[in-house]
């Protein structure tokens, strides 16, 4: 079975910490956007899906518009 990367490591590092910020920020900023359950939800689940994007090295955004950061593409 081969596996296909198409998120390169400069690419899955701002992933992850932009998705960690996204996950925290709605319960540490104190932001007003965030009063709202849908902006905080929102941005709690963009969040998980940066993270889990980054952290498996696919995204399934990319493959539907033949793109990628990856210089390994399979493994």
């Amino acid at each position: 079975m081969t596996v296909t990367f198409n998120v390169g490591t400069p690419d899955r590092i701002v992933r992850v910490i932009l998705g960690f910020f996204l996950i925290a920020a709605p319960f540490v900023t104190g932001w007003a956007l965030f009063a709202s359950p849908t902006w905080t939800w929102g941005a709690v689940l963009v969040g998980l899906v940066l993270v889990a994007t980054g952290a498996i090295r696919f995204c399934p955004a990319y493959r539907l518009f033949n793109l990628s950061t990856s210089k390994e593409t399979s493994r």
